[in-house]
């Protein structure tokens, strides 16, 4: 929400200094020269969004006939709509931003910035990890207090009589894997199971 709030300040910070900046202009410039420069980049600004937009649909087309994802090119179409909308905003602040946007060697460089720091943490985000191979493969994510046998030595798999020590711990239940087997009054006093005698059983061999 914050950052929204962010965002939506600086969209405004750019129109009261577009107003900024043509009222300094006007004490050297006469007004209708402004205008005019005003109106030669809106219409050079939105005859090169329109080339390029038309060579970034030419290339989409072709990454799409050989199979490939246009993912660069699909940042460069949002990029030129932006461009565009600044072009047709009058002011000499967003007609320099919408050259910045529009022209292949500014646009470029800032088309990777925006992935780098904007695009690839949010999908990074949205899918755990899985679009910069940050994800986890090592067993269970639990820290240093799974390896420990959970927070004041107790375990992460509860007080059923399994894993009771961790990995390679030793504790109340069968220990784990790599650990040594409980007392077993647990079963005993819940009257046995021929399953749990199994289990334990098989523990102590593959101790042993």
């Amino acid at each position: 929400m914050a950052r929204t709030r962010w965002y939506i300040a600086l969209l405004l910070l750019i129109p009261l200094s577009d107003a900024l900046l043509l009222v300094v202009l006007s004490q050297w410039i006469q007004w209708p020269v402004i205008v005019a420069l005003v109106v030669l980049t809106g219409l050079v600004g939105m005859l090169l969004v329109r080339a390029e937009g038309r060579a970034t649909l030419r290339s989409v087309q072709r990454k799409l006939a050989t199979g490939d994802l246009p993912t660069n090119e699909l940042m460069d179409g949002g990029m030129l709509i932006a461009a565009g909308a600044f072009l047709l905003t009058p002011g000499l602040v967003t007609d320099t931003l919408g050259f910045l946007l529009a022209l292949p060697f500014t646009r470029y460089p800032i088309r990777e910035v925006l992935k780098r720091f904007v695009v690839k943490p949010y999908l990074d985000k949205k899918a755990d990890g899985f679009v910069s191979g940050n994800v986890w493969v090592g067993g269970f994510p639990q820290g240093d207090d799974f390896e420990q046998g959970g927070p004041a030595g107790q375990s992460d798999f509860g007080d059923d009589g399994f894993g009771g020590g961790g990995v390679g711990g030793s504790g109340s239940g069968s220990g784990g894997v790599g650990g040594t087997e409980g007392s077993g009054d647990r079963t005993s006093q819940s009257g046995g199971s021929d399953d749990v005698y199994d289990v334990n059983y098989r523990v102590e061999e593959e101790s042993n």
